[in-house]
């Protein structure tokens, strides 16, 4: 396995940079959205459509709390980047595989520690 090199980090950074802009405008627009009620809304509708419209709001809440939770996954990776740990896994202290990192570049763990936490096993 090949450790990192300061060109693979700086390109990991710029990545996670992007993620983060890019879901952070995301979250921004699905919260307006769920603050803002359809100006639709009102006796006339039918009580089917104000039912799709609580449903569609419930996902867009889902959505949300993963999105954060994937924010809060990305702020991490920055930091282990800063604090010179990234590509490190959380769990095992081995490195974590290239291909992971491309895949999910704010990955904290190797796949087999993933599973053993998952799996309880951890």
């Amino acid at each position: 396995m090949t450790k990192l090199n300061k060109t693979d980090i700086a390109r990991f950074k710029k990545k996670l940079e992007d993620l983060r802009r890019s879901i952070t405008s995301k979250l921004e627009g699905t919260t307006q959205e769920v603050k803002t009620p359809d100006q639709a809304t009102g006796y006339s509708q039918h009580q089917a459509d104000q039912g799709t419209d609580d449903f569609d709001r419930t996902i867009s809440l889902e959505l949300t709390h993963s999105e954060f939770a994937t924010l809060r996954q990305i702020d991490t990776a920055l930091k282990k980047i800063d604090d010179g740990t990234y590509g490190i896994c959380d769990i095992t202290g081995e490195e974590i595989p290239m291909k992971r990192l491309e895949a999910i570049p704010y990955a904290n763990m190797t796949v087999q520690a993933q599973e053993k936490l998952e799996k309880g096993l951890i």
